[in-house]
């Protein structure tokens, strides 16, 4: 709150008015949306390509009440190993709550992963609880997702040539996924550049699922990257990143030739790359 003057003051009351007060800022609204749209030069999920190592473009929107709870929805399009048995886009749809205690942000939710046109059985659920902290111009995160045993994340396939040729080797199978990880930001002070790091883990189906695909390609594997951020005006922002696993060739023989380049069995999907992307959020 300010107030008025007293010039403006004296001169209201000498007209027989009612001193007004102004407020610096209006209270927030109950509820807000926001949203990005990013183009992006490869669609990286857990450092795996869903884009066949091409160009990408995605977008989503979240809608949050004041008390804390949001749903929204995000989405890509797909190729190559991402397609989940046909489909060329990936719609995720989110809803959880998230709170602030002291310093320490919780926010707890569940993703539904969706691939319209895919396979039968493609979608699964992943609930998620991500802890984070800021202090000056750093903010950390670490998050657990874990998906209960579902059909699209089970080993139906036990390799790639079986996927192939379209022959179940255990139809039915589920499976459960599990994935940890842990982000920095560094909001470099006096500048528009950010500092990132990512490192995550992941566990799961040693195989490929209904779709000829895993969320978690060989069982066990690591994935991390490196990043900055630059931005050019409010809303608008431009990255680059380094990301990369520690999947070996040798462990993605058996995945072949689902998990490669243009699928023929040629080029890691899962090697190191340098992503570039631009950023509208609103």
């Amino acid at each position: 709150m300010r107030s008025i003057s007293p010039v403006v003051f004296a001169l209201a009351c000498a007209a027989g008015a009612a001193p007004a007060w102004a407020q610096d800022t209006a209270p927030p609204p109950p509820i807000t949306v926001s949203g990005t749209v990013t183009a992006i030069s490869d669609y990286r999920f857990r450092g795996v390509s869903q884009s066949d190592k091409e160009f990408a473009v995605q977008g989503g929107f979240t809608v949050t009440h004041e008390s804390g709870f949001y749903v929204g929805t995000w989405g890509s399009n797909l190729a190559g190993w991402g397609q989940f048995g046909g489909a060329n886009h990936e719609v995720d749809v989110i809803g959880g709550f998230k709170k602030a205690f002291g310093p320490t942000t919780v926010d707890v939710g569940l993703t539904w992963y969706m691939y319209p046109g895919g396979a039968t059985k493609t979608d699964f659920a992943e609930p998620y609880i991500r802890v984070s902290g800021t202090r000056g111009p750093v903010t950390l995160t670490a998050a657990i997702a874990y998906a209960p045993k579902q059909e699209a994340l089970g080993r139906w396939y036990l390799n790639g040539a079986s996927a192939a040729a379209g022959v179940y080797d255990r139809p039915g199978a589920k499976k459960d996924n599990l994935y940890l990880a842990g982000d920095g930001v560094l909001a470099v002070p006096d500048t528009k550049l950010s500092l990132r790091a990512h490192i995550g883990y992941s566990e799961g189906n040693r195989g490929l699922g209904p779709n000829g695909t895993s969320v978690a390609p060989t069982g066990k594997y690591w994935d991390w990257n490196l990043g900055a951020d630059y931005a050019l005006f409010k809303g608008l922002s431009v990255g680059v990143s380094y990301v990369d696993t520690d999947i070996s060739g040798k462990e993605q023989l058996y995945l072949q030739p689902s998990f490669s380049k243009g699928q023929d069995g040629a080029g890691s999907i899962a090697d190191a790359a340098f992503l570039f992307q631009v950023t509208a959020a609103f």
